[in-house]
């Protein structure tokens, strides 16, 4: 009887918790009069990003399946190579924006947080001009530099048709980012009114685009710096439209202008975009690194084994669509002084997130091994030892995933920076001891023997030791 009773309960309790899932699932907005109003409105804007998020990864997937086979045929080994080597400078240059865009998003989810719009239109107009100065002098520098580079060297091609668009493809590759940069601040806006799920359907819309307009330029005979353009024009028109729709039609109290740009106010931006600078090179040398330690201490044939590993795991990390759009939910809840909800959502975005990279990193642990087999050939087969690393990874990721979006506002930001840099460094350290001593394998547990030192226990502690204090303290 006592058991049945039990299971009545949790029963009753899991109906009431997909209630309250389910009533978040709408497009009306809830009254944010009301502290309750305002837990389920952010509720509800996550749910829509997540849900937009997974639409745009669809989106992205089939337009790749698509555009790989059709330009990897039409342009040929080296062209199609130098294509993909050319779009790889657009990871290097998105520190180009110095942190400014994400200064901007902190400074967005404040303005929420305080019901302070003139803050809004100050910090948008402040990072539209700032970039658009940044991106002047990048062209300018890259006008200087462009007719003293051999291209096709740097590139290293060899065909006439290469060699003759290797340097015309990468111009027009840079400055299709330079037009881009300033408008940056269309995306950091929407994110920062926690509206990422706008955001998310426009970049989709831009990805079809590109797609049909890469496909019109293969069958009009077109060389490589169209396609280029075409590839990329598209999520850039998109892009223009979200602006117009978001500037002029519905929040043109917030079109950036030049009265109200203030150089004080830019400067805020641009030291707290200083800081998510280095947060953001941090992360890429404690994270992103294993490659070239591979490389350098083994040798670059012992790289690919390693990196088939990691890019399997991770095509499955949803929990990231769930996670990312509660960074301005969590800075617009804190400015509100909404500490119990950051504290609660803190702990359940945990549970959720950790639950599901474990769930989603299983099947590839057992199954690891066959899969790698079928995809790429049994010489890439990795040991069970690699693939038990990467399963702990997917975990550690969501975990620390979850713990970033809530210390990336300007209450933690410092602190989590010298966190963040003190484990990259032993990170760093711990890869390449281990690496030479048993291998590939070394590498990924290497990574979470750091973390887990100097990241994961400090960061527990100031997330959950301040709001405890906060919330003592109301």
């Amino acid at each position: 009887m006592k058991r049945l009773n039990r299971n009545n309960t949790y029963f009753q309790n899991l109906q009431k918790k997909i209630k309250s899932i389910l009533s978040v699932i709408r497009i009306k907005p809830f009254s944010t009069d009301t502290v309750y109003g305002r837990s389920q409105e952010r509720y509800r804007r996550v749910v829509l990003s997540a849900g937009s998020s997974l639409i745009y990864k669809g989106v992205t997937i089939i337009t790749s399946l698509i555009s790989v086979p059709l330009t990897v045929n039409y342009l040929g080994a080296e062209r199609y190579g130098l294509w993909m080597t050319i779009t790889s400078t657009l990871a290097i240059l998105t520190f180009a924006d110095l942190g400014i865009g994400n200064g901007l998003l902190n400074a967005i989810s404040k303005a929420d947080g305080l019901n302070d719009n003139s803050i809004s239109k100050k910090a948008i107009s402040s990072a539209f001009f700032m970039l658009l100065v940044v991106a002047f002098f990048l062209c300018i520098s890259f006008l200087l530099i462009y007719p003293f580079i051999s291209w096709s060297r740097i590139f290293n091609v060899t065909s006439k048709i290469a060699i003759s668009e290797s340097g015309s493809a990468m111009a027009v590759m840079f400055f299709m980012f330079i037009i881009n940069l300033p408008l940056g601040v269309i995306q950091k806006t929407q994110i920062g009114f926690q509206e990422v799920y706008k955001n998310n359907l426009w970049l989709g819309f831009g990805a079809i685009l590109g797609l049909g307009g890469v496909v019109f330029m293969i069958f009009a005979g077109r060389g490589l710096p169209w396609l280029v353009l075409a590839i990329m024009g598209g999520p850039l028109l998109a892009t223009i439209l979200n602006g117009y729709f978001l500037f002029f039609r519905n929040n043109t109290e917030l079109l950036p202008s030049w009265r109200s740009f203030n150089m004080s106010f830019g400067m805020k931006l641009a030291g707290t975009g200083c800081i998510f600078l280095f947060l953001q090179l941090f992360s890429v040398i404690g994270t992103f690194a294993d490659n070239i330690i591979i490389a350098h201490v083994l040798g670059a044939s012992y790289v690919a084994g390693y990196a088939i590993t990691k890019k399997l795991f991770l095509v499955l990390q949803f929990g990231q669509f769930i996670i990312s759009p509660l960074w301005p939910a969590f800075g617009e809840a804190m400015y509100r002084k909404d500490f119990k909800w950051a504290k609660k959502t803190l702990v359940r975005i945990l549970i959720l997130s950790i639950f599901i990279g474990t769930v989603t990193a299983l099947p590839l642990l057992v199954f690891g091994k066959s899969i790698i087999a079928i995809w790429v050939g049994k010489e890439f087969v990795p040991s069970m030892a690699l693939l038990a690393g990467f399963f702990c990874w997917s975990i550690f990721n969501n975990y620390v995933g979850s713990m970033s979006v809530f210390l990336n506002n300007d209450l933690f930001i410092k602190k989590e920076l010298v966190i963040i840099g003190i484990a990259a460094i032993f990170s760093i350290l711990f890869q390449t001891a281990l690496c030479a001593q048993v291998g590939i394998e070394g590498v990924v547990w290497g990574m979470l023997l750091s973390y887990s030192i100097f990241y994961m226990v400090p960061v527990y502690k100031l997330a959950f030791g301040t709001l405890g204090a906060l919330i003592r303290e109301q």
